[in-house]
């Protein structure tokens, strides 16, 4: 009988100064929902001949943190999967549940986010580490919101956080009724869990309800914006 797989973490390292910011945003996260911190290096193909160097580098990152937090479960994995390949990959083979990836580089990861069957937390590792604490959650017509209004009722329950949901507001009649069943399946769930939340009614369609919630969410000095990968509207 094959070993039950622990649920991951996954942290795309890059080997760099920039791996502490990314990886104690992992580590908070592994520890709020009681989950395993796996840290990850996608190597290239020209790298191949220092695959045992990058290991053992992960390897030395994940001892320090063993070190300093003996309750944390951690692995570590060399890759070399395309990026647009590696969400499924790491999904099927390796239970991952989040991916934490640099926000600088988003545009490396862009294709891999609209195909990835888990969601990404990209993080500007210039800024002070995230408590989570407050998460804006845009909600339009797209069915698919169900999907990130449930990983914002984890946010709430096992963080603590603050939903502010900021709903889009559509001219035509059937787009907007839809809208409202997206609003109130989320106030359902929220109540449902005690999750302190707040519904704006915002003053764009569907087609600009993630961008109102960026500015929302860099005006109220939120930690997370939360945002559905799908290119159908909103392109993340």
């Amino acid at each position: 009988m094959d070993e039950k797989k622990e649920q991951k973490i996954v942290v795309f390292t890059t080997l760099s100064s920039s791996d502490k910011n990314l990886i104690l945003n992992g580590v908070k996260l592994a520890t709020v929902f009681g989950k395993e911190l796996c840290l990850t290096y996608r190597l290239k193909k020209s790298e191949e001949k220092k695959r045992h160097i990058f290991k053992q580098n992960l390897v030395g990152y994940a001892l320090a943190l063993k070190g300093e937090i003996p309750g944390l479960r951690t692995s570590v994995l060399v890759l070399q999967e395309r990026i647009r390949d590696l969400p499924e990959v790491l999904a099927d083979e390796y239970e991952a549940i989040i991916f934490i990836a640099d926000a600088a580089l988003f545009s490396t990861f862009s294709g891999a986010v609209t195909e990835s069957p888990v969601p990404f937390l990209f993080i500007n590792t210039q800024a002070p580490l995230s408590t989570f604490k407050k998460v804006v959650l845009p909600v339009d017509l797209r069915k698919e919101t169900s999907d990130s209004a449930l990983w914002c009722s984890w946010f709430g329950r096992f963080n603590q956080s603050e939903i502010v949901v900021v709903a889009a507001s559509d001219k035509n009649h059937d787009s907007q009724q839809q809208v409202g069943k997206n609003v109130l399946f989320t106030k359902k769930l929220l109540q449902k869990f005690n999750v302190g939340h707040h519904i704006f009614r915002g003053r764009k369609s569907s087609l600009q309800n993630s961008f109102e919630a960026f500015e929302f969410a860099l005006a109220d000095k939120a930690d997370m914006l939360v945002l559905l990968g799908s290119s159908v509207i909103t392109p993340l």
